[in-house]
């Protein structure tokens, strides 16, 4: 059953998917253009938090669209939080750097969208879902374009002006996505696969060589036998720069003085718990009771035992109809459990229903308010099961009269309804009563004109109220973790006494030091100790070498050394050394392997060169072949030689680099074996088809964005606002 209607029970976590194109307005029902609540004109202020190719980010329309992204995650079920809101503000930032990019291509290639046009994405059979659920027919479920055409040309001509700009942003923001949609497939009907491509791919993958080789690894020269100075590294960042850009960032060594709960606090929690049992027992209001306790979410409804999950529920299971449950320990709470009833019940209920509605849910902000009174919908309840007694038409008058939008266009259906999942007095009727029941049942939602269609499976069905209670740290816990802290700071001033009082006072009690590094300006997030942005603020207000103050991050007080500062650019020798070194280290080992062997004439003389190494034959290498447990194993180089046709029935002359070693081969035969591949259209269509999936998906390294964002000149202020 719709949420609007019905609450449901720990549905929550799905997944919130944002698309570049599709701007921050997809899924935001038209009301809040018509009421006045939308996003305002996007025309306040002249601060910015960044520029895009030289296009200014207003703050204030983005933050508003920050707004609309964040409550668009609230409205999917994650909690609100710091971290969230940067999430918003991260997720945001990228779309506006995507609409800005595409919009000036857009505006270079002339891309337009005509008033014929518009008037087909307003109006036409593929018209905004937000356009279409404002202005369906009741009665039939149709969307009136008509009726959606005059509302809108009336508020443009009549509206306020907040509603004026309201409406001209949602179609503004409609002509945009048509464009980028447009830019896109015109990327994508460029693609082509020329025939001539596909059949040169089928023959060269159809051959197959035989080659001998003699190789020796790099690994049989030790490391410590070949230096690479920072000149070399240099001089390779320098023929590589963009192998070698970096981000601006901080990297930090940190040491954590724990504020969690101690044993002591635990014990403590869970005797004042104790203290609530005989209450909780013997209760007669036990929604007044568990409320007063500051425990919400009191499910006053019987759930298949088979659904409940709580690893202790076998044990609650046993407990009798009456008697509680615990204290037992469940994640970071003490908590005890009360069995008000227990009775079989069905797996799972079809069922259906006419909702008269006393309380409709605001999608959007997801608060409930009145639509009719009590006395009003309980007659008109009374009037619908009378009618249908006397043989009205059950489809028609759910069609008619229905206020629930979860199964109003399916007849007022629920299938496969599993319990838990209603609001509690609607689900017992469904769950405890036999197939072919029938009654007005009220919920805080409205009264339900319900009949149980039919009911499957079947098990013991509970009825339990949770008491639970945090385990939370005691001041003194908390005051000792800080002091600890302090401490630690206050003998720490800069990286060497950070390090040898760490040494010398806090590793022999069992304290560990981190690292965290690849910290961005814009963000809270620091891996290892979790979400805290001012904490960043002040990682990037001070110098290396600096020692921070504590700053406590959940459930801890961090001390924290800065211990690298990475400038945007090319990196530092020191940076790409780990990255460089191995590569010159092999190209110099490759030299002194080559001057080893010497003049290269046959196999068995490179062999005795390099101290009677094996010589190995190797049979169906093919060009394609890149993995595998042959010697030519990710080697495409030495691949690419055997199948030279100047090279056919010949030793190589030259000795080979290749990535694991050095090389020195004959290639013995090379012939062709049959394509399997299927025939050349079927191909061409199979990766044009691909293709234009990767130009279309958002997320591949084909998406335009993707291509524009590297060549762009972008600048991020946003750690000035957020």
């Amino acid at each position: 059953m719709s949420m609007s209607i019905m609450q449901t029970i720990r549905e929550k976590g799905a997944k919130v998917t944002v698309v570049v194109i599709a701007i921050a307005l997809l899924g935001f029902i038209l009301t809040d253009y018509f009421s006045g609540k939308g996003r305002g004109g996007f025309t306040g202020g002249a601060k910015t938090i960044g520029k895009v190719n030289g296009k200014a980010v207003n703050y204030e329309a983005f933050n508003k669209r920050v707004e609309l992204m964040e409550n668009n995650m609230k409205q999917q079920g994650y909690p609100s939080s710091p971290a969230l809101t940067q999430q918003a503000v991260d997720q945001t930032w990228n779309q506006e750097i995507g609409r800005i990019l595409l919009s000036q291509e857009i505006d270079k290639l002339g891309i337009r969208i005509s008033k014929k046009e518009l008037g087909d994405i307003l109006y036409g059979p593929n018209a905004p879902q937000d356009l279409k659920q404002q202005f369906s027919d009741p009665t039939t479920g149709q969307y009136n374009a008509v009726s959606a055409k005059q509302n809108i040309d009336e508020m443009l001509k009549k509206g306020t002006q907040e509603q004026k700009d309201n409406i001209s942003n949602y179609i503004t923001d409609l002509e945009e996505q048509r464009k980028q949609e447009k830019y896109v497939a015109l990327l994508a009907n460029t693609i082509n696969y020329p025939r001539w491509f596909i059949e040169k791919q089928n023959a060269d993958n159809s051959q197959m060589a035989k080659v001998s080789l003699v190789r020796e690894v790099y690994t049989s020269i030790p490391d410590s036998t070949v230096k690479i100075d920072d000149k070399e590294i240099a001089a390779y960042i320098n023929k590589h720069k963009d192998d070698f850009k970096q981000e601006e960032s901080r990297g930090i060594q940190y040491v954590t003085f724990s504020a969690a709960p101690s044993a002591a606090d635990s014990a403590e929690t869970q005797k004042n718990l104790m203290l609530l049992k005989e209450e909780f027992q013997t209760t007669t209001d036990m929604e007044q009771f568990l409320a007063a306790e500051g425990a919400n979410g009191y499910y006053n409804g019987y759930i298949n035992g088979k659904t409940i999950q709580i690893a202790a529920k076998d044990s609650i299971f046993r407990t009798p109809v009456g008697q509680v449950y615990g204290p037992y320990l469940d994640g970071g709470s003490y908590v005890m459990a009360k069995v008000e009833g227990a009775r079989q019940m069905p797996d799972t209920v079809k069922v259906r229903h006419i909702l008269v509605a006393t309380m409709q849910r605001d999608p959007q902000s997801g608060q409930t308010y009145p639509v009719r009174d009590s006395v009003t919908a309980k007659n008109r309840a009374d009037s619908i099961q009378m009618a249908i007694r006397n043989g009205s038409n059950f489809d028609s008058l759910v069609i008619s009269l229905s206020d629930d939008p979860g199964s109003k266009d399916k007849g007022g259906l629920y299938e496969s309804v599993v319990s838990g999942q209603m609001v509690s007095p609607w689900n017992d009727f469904i769950f405890l009563n036999p197939p072919g029941s029938k009654a007005v049942v009220k919920t805080e939602f409205g009264y339900h004109y319900t009949e149980i269609v039919s009911q499957k499976g079947g098990g013991m069905g509970y009825k339990i109220a949770y008491l639970p209670k945090e385990i939370i740290a005691s001041q003194e816990t908390d005051s000792k973790a800080q002091n600890d802290a302090n401490a630690f700071a206050g003998d720490s001033r800069n990286q060497k006494s950070f390090d040898e009082t760490f040494e010398k006072n806090w590793k022999p009690k069992g304290y560990v030091k981190g690292i965290a590094s690849d910290i961005k300006r814009v963000g809270g997030n620091v891996m290892g100790l979790g979400y805290s942005r001012q904490f960043v603020r002040n990682i990037y207000d001070a110098s290396a070498g600096d020692v921070l103050k504590p700053e406590r991050i959940d459930d801890s007080y961090v001390v924290a050394v800065v211990v690298e500062v990475l400038k945007e650019g090319t990196q530092s020798v020191a940076k790409a050394r780990p990255q460089v070194e191995p590569l010159l280290m092999n190209k110099k080992k490759a030299e002194l392997i080559k001057k080893k062997i010497g003049n290269i004439t046959t196999l068995e003389a490179a062999s005795t060169a390099l101290n009677n190494s094996p010589i190995q034959t190797v049979d169906s290498v093919r060009m394609s072949s890149r993995s595998g447990a042959t010697a030519l194993s990710f080697e495409p180089r030495i691949t690419g030689a055997a199948f030279n046709p100047a090279n056919k029935g010949k030793i190589v002359m030259e000795a080979l680099e290749g990535n694991s070693g050095v090389y020195v081969i004959r290639v013995d035969e090379v012939s062709a074996t049959p394509v399997t591949d299927g025939n050349v259209v079927d191909q061409r269509k199979a990766l044009s088809a691909q293709a234009k999936q990767m130009v279309g998906n958002p997320q591949a390294p084909g998406f335009p964005v993707n291509a524009l964002r590297k060549a762009a000149t972008i600048t991020d202020k946003r750690s000035d606002r957020y």
